[in-house]
């Protein structure tokens, strides 16, 4: 049998991130006394959540299957509103509960359901995507879209465990995995620089699901999550260096109309947020060129469009790490050292974007 590892997220309502292959058998046992469980899955992902679904009859649970669409086109409040309208019909209480199966898109609507619903029910995501596992599953973050943008409206909602099962990125489309090991690099640049060694020793063997490698990364990636979120969870404080290369981001990804993989965005938002460090005199120039040669050495994007600039500006000017006029950014004063830069002047945003501008 594969090992199986337990990464612990502390805080108040404390849980475990499982890691393994074989896991779908474990998600009755994480929600004991609830009569029904309904699964949020798009048609995609039929396979899967059919065997999550089988566990949980085995297991004498009565199943309501709710479908989502696919990726971020799911995450609105139509749909939100859909799968409440499900569970209704089916009696769902306070005991019962929602498992989500997906990447990042479908755990974070999973997880919005699950805390709006009677105010709060129990819920496990089971993310199916790199990015899920090593991102949205982990932290208790939920949200949906909105015209304003992403992830404006949403809750603090912890799970009660997370199975991020292995066998499940074995056929993940090679963009998709190569996409969530941006989450993995900044993980590497803000707390663990052994991710930044091992990719570099071998990127071949970074985006390949079957090596020890991907395994090491992803163990590595949920530590230093479980390690932030454990002590804030509701992004008061140390939380936000989570947010390193992700205000601009969000906001290519809101200028593409959630077209963009939210990895592919934070590559590039990573290179401008190392370049904005190092223009403010924070970040030495060695670590900020190493941000674009890591994530080129993965086929990762590291620039944008240089006519996009002045509607990136105003999509930042909403992100949720702005106060009133002010925008706020998470940089580095060295390599796993962060800080927040705070009211930067425009023409340094716009020089720092001249960097990645194509």
């Amino acid at each position: 049998m594969d090992e199986i590892t337990h990464i612990p997220v502390g805080g108040e309502q404390a849980y475990d991130v499982v890691v393994g292959r074989g896991l779908t058998d474990q998600v009755s046992a994480l929600l004991p006394g609830a009569d029904r469980v309904a699964v949020l899955a798009s048609t995609a992902l039929f396979a899967r959540a059919e065997a999550v679904e089988a566990a949980l009859s085995a297991a004498g649970r009565q199943v309501t299957r709710i479908e989502i669409p696919d990726a971020e086109s799911g995450k609105t409040v139509e749909t939100a509103a859909e799968c409440w309208d499900q569970l209704g019909a089916a009696g769902f209480t306070r005991s019962d509960a929602v498992v989500a199966v997906g990447g990042g898109a479908a755990t974070d609507l999973g997880g919005y359901v699950a805390a709006a619903w009677l105010r709060g029910v129990r819920w496990v995501p089971v993310p199916t995507s790199l990015l899920g596992m090593v991102d949205a599953a982990v932290g208790g973050k939920t949200g949906i879209n909105t015209a304003a943008g992403k992830n404006l409206v949403g809750a603090f909602h912890p799970p009660v465990g997370v199975l991020c099962d292995l066998d499940a990125l074995d056929t993940l489309p090679v963009k998709d995995l190569t996409a969530g090991l941006a989450e993995v690099v900044k993980c590497g640049f803000i707390a663990e620089p052994a991710i930044l060694d091992l990719i570099e020793r071998d990127p071949q063997a970074a985006a390949d699901p079957k090596s020890s490698a991907v395994r090491s990364l992803i163990e590595y990636a949920i530590r230093v999550k479980a390690d932030v979120v454990g002590g804030d969870l509701k992004e008061s404080g140390r939380r936000e260096i989570l947010n390193y290369g992700h205000t601009l981001a969000h906001a290519i990804e809101k200028v593409e109309y959630y077209t963009w993989r939210h990895g592919d965005a934070v590559s590039v938002g990573l290179v401008y947020a190392a370049e904005l460090s190092r223009l403010a005199g924070r970040l030495d120039a060695a670590t900020a060129a190493r941000h674009g040669e890591i994530l080129s050495a993965l086929g990762l994007p590291t620039r944008y469009a240089a006519g996009a600039w002045p509607d990136l500006l105003a999509a930042m000017r909403v992100d949720k790490k702005a106060r009133g006029s002010r925008l706020r950014f998470v940089v580095l004063d060295r390599l796993a050292e962060t800080d927040l830069l705070e009211g930067p002047s425009d023409d340094l945003l716009a020089e720092a974007y001249a960097a990645v501008a194509n």
